[in-house]
Protein backbone atom coordinates (compact mmCIF):
# COMPACT_ATOMS: atom_id res chain seq x y z
CA UNK A 1 0.00 0.00 0.00
CA UNK A 2 2.82 2.40 0.81
CA UNK A 3 3.12 3.45 -2.82
CA UNK A 4 3.42 7.18 -2.51
CA UNK A 5 5.00 7.87 0.88
CA UNK A 6 7.91 6.76 3.01
CA UNK A 7 6.90 5.13 6.28
CA UNK A 8 3.34 4.64 7.43
CA UNK A 9 0.62 4.92 4.81
CA UNK A 10 -2.67 6.71 5.39
CA UNK A 11 -6.02 5.66 4.00
CA UNK A 12 -9.53 6.92 4.60
CA UNK A 13 -12.92 5.24 4.82
CA UNK A 14 -16.11 6.66 3.36
CA UNK A 15 -19.61 5.33 3.99
CA UNK A 16 -21.75 6.01 0.89
CA UNK A 17 -24.88 6.92 2.82
CA UNK A 18 -24.94 10.64 2.05
CA UNK A 19 -25.18 12.72 -1.10
CA UNK A 20 -22.71 11.09 -3.49
CA UNK A 21 -21.41 14.53 -4.50
CA UNK A 22 -20.16 15.03 -0.94
CA UNK A 23 -18.36 11.69 -1.09
CA UNK A 24 -16.73 12.68 -4.38
CA UNK A 25 -15.70 16.03 -2.89
CA UNK A 26 -14.16 14.37 0.16
CA UNK A 27 -12.46 11.81 -2.10
CA UNK A 28 -10.83 14.56 -4.17
CA UNK A 29 -9.82 16.33 -0.96
CA UNK A 30 -8.31 13.10 0.36
CA UNK A 31 -6.19 12.71 -2.77
CA UNK A 32 -5.02 16.33 -2.63
CA UNK A 33 -4.24 15.91 1.06
CA UNK A 34 -1.84 13.03 0.42
CA UNK A 35 -3.89 10.00 1.44
CA UNK A 36 -2.78 6.78 -0.22
CA UNK A 37 -6.11 4.97 -0.55
CA UNK A 38 -9.87 5.39 -0.26
CA UNK A 39 -11.83 2.46 1.16
CA UNK A 40 -15.60 2.57 0.62
CA UNK A 41 -17.83 0.39 2.78
CA UNK A 42 -20.25 -2.11 1.28
CA UNK A 43 -23.76 -2.36 2.69
CA UNK A 44 -26.76 -2.97 0.43
CA UNK A 45 -28.75 -0.29 2.27
CA UNK A 46 -26.29 2.41 1.11
CA UNK A 47 -25.22 3.45 -2.38
CA UNK A 48 -23.47 0.67 -4.27
CA UNK A 49 -19.79 0.43 -3.39
CA UNK A 50 -18.44 -0.10 -6.90
CA UNK A 51 -20.55 2.63 -8.50
CA UNK A 52 -19.32 5.10 -5.87
CA UNK A 53 -15.69 4.00 -6.26
CA UNK A 54 -15.89 4.30 -10.05
CA UNK A 55 -17.39 7.76 -9.76
CA UNK A 56 -14.57 8.85 -7.45
CA UNK A 57 -12.07 7.33 -9.91
CA UNK A 58 -13.32 9.68 -12.60
CA UNK A 59 -12.48 12.72 -10.46
CA UNK A 60 -9.08 11.55 -9.14
CA UNK A 61 -5.75 10.56 -10.66
CA UNK A 62 -3.45 8.96 -8.12
CA UNK A 63 -5.21 7.63 -5.05
CA UNK A 64 -5.90 3.90 -4.76
CA UNK A 65 -9.52 2.78 -4.53
CA UNK A 66 -11.20 -0.30 -3.10
CA UNK A 67 -14.20 -1.81 -1.35
CA UNK A 68 -13.54 -1.79 2.38
CA UNK A 69 -14.88 -4.39 2.45
CA UNK A 70 -17.18 -6.30 0.14
CA UNK A 71 -18.29 -9.83 0.95
CA UNK A 72 -18.97 -13.07 -0.94
CA UNK A 73 -22.57 -13.38 0.30
CA UNK A 74 -23.93 -10.29 -1.43
CA UNK A 75 -21.48 -10.49 -4.35
CA UNK A 76 -20.55 -13.94 -5.67
CA UNK A 77 -16.77 -14.32 -6.26
CA UNK A 78 -17.28 -14.28 -10.03
CA UNK A 79 -19.16 -10.98 -9.80
CA UNK A 80 -16.57 -9.54 -7.40
CA UNK A 81 -13.81 -10.45 -9.86
CA UNK A 82 -15.65 -8.73 -12.71
CA UNK A 83 -16.42 -5.58 -10.72
CA UNK A 84 -12.97 -5.04 -9.20
CA UNK A 85 -11.41 -5.67 -12.62
CA UNK A 86 -13.75 -3.07 -14.11
CA UNK A 87 -12.73 -0.60 -11.39
CA UNK A 88 -9.05 -1.26 -12.08
CA UNK A 89 -9.45 -0.70 -15.82
CA UNK A 90 -11.52 2.47 -15.45
CA UNK A 91 -9.23 3.95 -12.76
CA UNK A 92 -6.05 3.29 -14.71
CA UNK A 93 -4.73 0.53 -12.46
CA UNK A 94 -5.64 1.93 -9.05
CA UNK A 95 -7.91 -0.78 -7.64
CA UNK A 96 -7.31 -2.68 -4.42
CA UNK A 97 -9.68 -5.43 -3.34
CA UNK A 98 -10.98 -5.75 0.21
CA UNK A 99 -13.12 -8.73 1.19
CA UNK A 100 -14.55 -9.83 4.53
CA UNK A 101 -17.39 -11.73 6.13
CA UNK A 102 -19.83 -8.82 5.99
CA UNK A 103 -21.98 -7.40 8.75
CA UNK A 104 -24.01 -10.24 10.26
CA UNK A 105 -26.86 -8.04 11.43
CA UNK A 106 -27.29 -6.44 8.01
CA UNK A 107 -27.09 -9.79 6.20
CA UNK A 108 -29.57 -11.36 8.64
CA UNK A 109 -32.06 -8.58 7.93
CA UNK A 110 -32.00 -9.60 4.25
CA UNK A 111 -32.35 -13.28 5.04
CA UNK A 112 -28.77 -14.04 3.98
CA UNK A 113 -27.04 -16.65 6.11
CA UNK A 114 -23.34 -16.02 6.73
CA UNK A 115 -22.10 -19.63 6.59
CA UNK A 116 -18.49 -20.75 7.14
CA UNK A 117 -16.99 -17.26 6.74
CA UNK A 118 -13.30 -18.21 6.92
CA UNK A 119 -13.56 -20.98 4.34
CA UNK A 120 -15.90 -18.95 2.15
CA UNK A 121 -13.53 -16.00 1.97
CA UNK A 122 -10.44 -18.15 1.40
CA UNK A 123 -12.09 -19.99 -1.48
CA UNK A 124 -13.42 -16.70 -2.87
CA UNK A 125 -9.91 -15.28 -3.00
CA UNK A 126 -8.63 -18.32 -4.90
CA UNK A 127 -11.43 -18.02 -7.46
CA UNK A 128 -11.10 -14.25 -7.85
CA UNK A 129 -7.33 -14.35 -8.30
CA UNK A 130 -7.64 -17.02 -10.97
CA UNK A 131 -10.22 -15.02 -12.89
CA UNK A 132 -8.18 -11.82 -12.65
CA UNK A 133 -5.19 -13.67 -14.11
CA UNK A 134 -7.31 -14.56 -17.13
CA UNK A 135 -7.64 -18.22 -16.23
CA UNK A 136 -10.65 -20.44 -16.85
CA UNK A 137 -11.59 -21.43 -13.33
CA UNK A 138 -12.76 -24.96 -12.64
CA UNK A 139 -13.19 -25.06 -8.87
CA UNK A 140 -14.25 -27.89 -6.60
CA UNK A 141 -14.06 -26.54 -3.07
CA UNK A 142 -15.98 -27.14 0.10
CA UNK A 143 -18.06 -23.99 -0.42
CA UNK A 144 -17.97 -23.31 -4.15
CA UNK A 145 -18.46 -25.72 -7.03
CA UNK A 146 -17.68 -23.98 -10.32
CA UNK A 147 -17.63 -26.22 -13.42
CA UNK A 148 -15.78 -23.70 -15.59
CA UNK A 149 -15.92 -19.93 -15.87
CA UNK A 150 -13.70 -17.21 -17.30
CA UNK A 151 -13.76 -13.47 -17.88
CA UNK A 152 -13.25 -12.08 -21.38
CA UNK A 153 -10.58 -9.70 -20.11
CA UNK A 154 -7.80 -10.01 -17.57
CA UNK A 155 -6.07 -7.63 -15.22
CA UNK A 156 -2.98 -5.77 -16.43
CA UNK A 157 -1.35 -6.25 -13.03
CA UNK A 158 -1.77 -8.18 -9.81
CA UNK A 159 -4.52 -6.44 -7.86
CA UNK A 160 -3.73 -6.49 -4.12
CA UNK A 161 -6.15 -8.52 -2.01
CA UNK A 162 -6.96 -7.41 1.54
CA UNK A 163 -8.99 -9.36 4.09
CA UNK A 164 -11.12 -7.60 6.68
CA UNK A 165 -10.49 -9.56 9.86
CA UNK A 166 -10.91 -9.48 13.60
CA UNK A 167 -11.33 -13.04 14.87
CA UNK A 168 -8.36 -15.42 15.37
CA UNK A 169 -9.11 -17.84 12.52
CA UNK A 170 -9.83 -15.10 10.00
CA UNK A 171 -6.64 -13.26 10.94
CA UNK A 172 -4.59 -16.43 10.60
CA UNK A 173 -6.12 -17.22 7.21
CA UNK A 174 -5.47 -13.66 6.08
CA UNK A 175 -1.82 -14.03 7.03
CA UNK A 176 -1.65 -17.16 4.93
CA UNK A 177 -3.27 -15.95 1.70
CA UNK A 178 -3.65 -12.15 1.52
CA UNK A 179 -1.53 -9.16 0.56
CA UNK A 180 -2.90 -7.12 3.43
CA UNK A 181 -5.19 -7.33 6.43
CA UNK A 182 -7.73 -4.68 7.39
CA UNK A 183 -7.97 -5.16 11.15
CA UNK A 184 -11.05 -3.58 12.73
CA UNK A 185 -9.21 -2.16 15.73
CA UNK A 186 -7.94 1.08 17.22
CA UNK A 187 -6.15 -0.15 20.36
CA UNK A 188 -2.72 -1.67 20.92
CA UNK A 189 -4.15 -4.76 22.68
CA UNK A 190 -6.25 -5.70 19.67
CA UNK A 191 -3.49 -4.95 17.15
CA UNK A 192 -0.93 -6.95 19.16
CA UNK A 193 -3.29 -9.94 19.12
CA UNK A 194 -4.02 -9.47 15.42
CA UNK A 195 -0.35 -9.28 14.43
CA UNK A 196 0.42 -12.50 16.34
CA UNK A 197 -2.35 -14.33 14.49
CA UNK A 198 -1.35 -12.86 11.12
CA UNK A 199 2.27 -13.91 11.65
CA UNK A 200 1.11 -17.37 12.70
CA UNK A 201 -0.72 -17.74 9.41
CA UNK A 202 2.09 -16.16 7.42
CA UNK A 203 4.60 -18.71 8.64
CA UNK A 204 7.60 -18.76 6.34
CA UNK A 205 6.04 -16.60 3.64
CA UNK A 206 8.56 -14.00 2.55
CA UNK A 207 5.97 -11.71 1.02
CA UNK A 208 5.30 -8.62 3.10
CA UNK A 209 1.77 -8.27 4.45
CA UNK A 210 0.32 -4.79 4.86
CA UNK A 211 -1.08 -4.75 8.41
CA UNK A 212 -3.76 -2.06 8.38
CA UNK A 213 -5.47 -0.66 11.47
CA UNK A 214 -9.03 0.11 10.34
CA UNK A 215 -9.73 2.58 13.11
CA UNK A 216 -12.68 4.42 14.50
CA UNK A 217 -11.16 7.89 14.28
CA UNK A 218 -12.25 11.38 15.30
CA UNK A 219 -10.00 14.43 15.30
CA UNK A 220 -10.72 18.08 16.00
CA UNK A 221 -8.89 21.02 17.51
CA UNK A 222 -11.50 20.81 20.28
CA UNK A 223 -11.08 17.39 21.97
CA UNK A 224 -14.61 17.51 23.43
CA UNK A 225 -16.11 17.84 19.95
CA UNK A 226 -13.94 14.99 18.67
CA UNK A 227 -15.06 12.76 21.52
CA UNK A 228 -18.73 13.60 21.11
CA UNK A 229 -18.61 12.84 17.37
CA UNK A 230 -17.18 9.37 18.01
CA UNK A 231 -19.58 8.26 20.76
CA UNK A 232 -22.28 6.90 18.41
CA UNK A 233 -19.77 4.81 16.48
CA UNK A 234 -18.27 3.39 19.69
CA UNK A 235 -21.74 2.47 20.95
CA UNK A 236 -22.33 0.35 17.84
CA UNK A 237 -18.83 -1.16 18.10
CA UNK A 238 -19.47 -2.21 21.71
CA UNK A 239 -22.86 -3.66 20.81
CA UNK A 240 -21.48 -5.60 17.85
CA UNK A 241 -18.08 -6.80 19.07
CA UNK A 242 -17.35 -10.42 19.92
CA UNK A 243 -17.38 -11.23 23.62
CA UNK A 244 -13.68 -12.15 23.58
CA UNK A 245 -12.76 -8.65 22.39
CA UNK A 246 -14.91 -7.00 25.04
CA UNK A 247 -13.38 -9.25 27.70
CA UNK A 248 -9.90 -8.28 26.49
CA UNK A 249 -10.77 -4.70 27.42
CA UNK A 250 -12.59 -5.63 30.63
CA UNK A 251 -15.89 -4.12 29.53
CA UNK A 252 -18.54 -5.16 32.13
CA UNK A 253 -21.33 -7.33 30.78
CA UNK A 254 -24.04 -5.14 32.29
CA UNK A 255 -22.69 -2.04 30.50
CA UNK A 256 -22.73 -3.89 27.18
CA UNK A 257 -26.28 -5.13 27.75
CA UNK A 258 -27.43 -1.61 28.62
CA UNK A 259 -26.14 -0.19 25.33
CA UNK A 260 -27.51 -3.12 23.32
CA UNK A 261 -30.90 -2.69 24.96
CA UNK A 262 -31.09 1.02 24.19
CA UNK A 263 -30.05 0.47 20.57
CA UNK A 264 -32.60 -2.33 20.13
CA UNK A 265 -35.32 -0.08 21.52
CA UNK A 266 -34.28 2.80 19.28
CA UNK A 267 -33.23 4.93 22.24
CA UNK A 268 -30.06 6.11 20.55
CA UNK A 269 -29.41 9.17 22.70
CA UNK A 270 -29.43 7.04 25.85
CA UNK A 271 -27.21 4.43 24.16
CA UNK A 272 -24.64 7.05 23.17
CA UNK A 273 -24.73 8.60 26.65
CA UNK A 274 -24.00 5.15 28.12
CA UNK A 275 -20.64 4.93 26.34
CA UNK A 276 -17.92 5.21 28.99
CA UNK A 277 -14.50 6.82 28.72
CA UNK A 278 -12.98 3.34 28.99
CA UNK A 279 -14.98 2.21 25.96
CA UNK A 280 -13.87 5.30 24.06
CA UNK A 281 -10.21 4.62 24.81
CA UNK A 282 -10.60 0.93 23.90
CA UNK A 283 -12.32 1.32 20.54
CA UNK A 284 -11.45 4.73 19.13
CA UNK A 285 -8.61 7.11 18.33
CA UNK A 286 -9.94 10.55 19.16
CA UNK A 287 -8.92 13.99 20.36
CA UNK A 288 -6.67 16.76 19.12
CA UNK A 289 -4.18 16.12 16.30
CA UNK A 290 -1.41 15.79 18.90
CA UNK A 291 -3.38 13.22 20.92
CA UNK A 292 -4.29 11.22 17.82
CA UNK A 293 -0.70 11.34 16.56
CA UNK A 294 0.55 9.81 19.79
CA UNK A 295 -1.82 6.84 19.41
CA UNK A 296 -0.89 6.39 15.75
CA UNK A 297 2.81 6.30 16.61
CA UNK A 298 2.14 3.61 19.22
CA UNK A 299 0.42 1.44 16.61
CA UNK A 300 3.24 1.96 14.11
CA UNK A 301 5.73 0.66 16.70
CA UNK A 302 3.73 -2.56 16.93
CA UNK A 303 4.15 -3.21 13.20
CA UNK A 304 1.09 -1.52 11.74
CA UNK A 305 1.94 -0.29 8.24
CA UNK A 306 -1.32 1.40 7.25
CA UNK A 307 -3.69 3.58 9.25
CA UNK A 308 -7.22 3.71 7.92
CA UNK A 309 -8.98 6.85 9.12
CA UNK A 310 -12.42 5.37 9.69
CA UNK A 311 -15.74 6.85 10.68
CA UNK A 312 -16.63 9.33 11.94
CA UNK A 313 -13.28 11.00 10.94
CA UNK A 314 -14.37 14.02 12.99
CA UNK A 315 -17.27 16.36 13.77
CA UNK A 316 -16.54 18.23 10.52
CA UNK A 317 -15.23 15.81 7.90
CA UNK A 318 -13.58 18.42 5.71
CA UNK A 319 -11.91 20.18 8.63
CA UNK A 320 -10.73 16.86 10.07
CA UNK A 321 -9.18 15.74 6.78
CA UNK A 322 -7.28 19.01 6.61
CA UNK A 323 -6.10 18.62 10.22
CA UNK A 324 -4.76 15.16 9.41
CA UNK A 325 -3.05 16.59 6.32
CA UNK A 326 -1.47 19.52 8.16
CA UNK A 327 -0.84 18.22 11.67
CA UNK A 328 -0.54 14.43 11.61
CA UNK A 329 0.82 13.22 8.25
CA UNK A 330 3.87 15.53 8.23
CA UNK A 331 4.88 14.40 11.73
CA UNK A 332 4.68 10.71 10.76
CA UNK A 333 6.33 11.06 7.34
CA UNK A 334 9.46 12.88 8.48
Amino acid sequence: MNKYADGLSFSIEFIPSEDYLKTIYHGVLAEKSGFDCIWVTHHFNNLDVYIVLTTIANYTNRILLGPGVTNPYLYHPVLNASTVLSLDKISGGRAVFGIGAGDKTTLDSAGIERKNPVETIEESIEIIRGLLRGERVNYNGRIYKIPGVALNIKADREIPVYVGAQGPRMLEMAGRVSDGVLVNASHEKDLEFAIRQINKGKGERRRKIDVSAFTCFSVDSDPKKAKKAARPMVAFIVAGSHRSILERHNIPREEIDTIKGFLTEGKYKKAFESVTDHMMDSFCIYGTPKECLQKIEELEKLGVSQIVIGSPIGPDKEKSIKLIRDKIMPAVRI
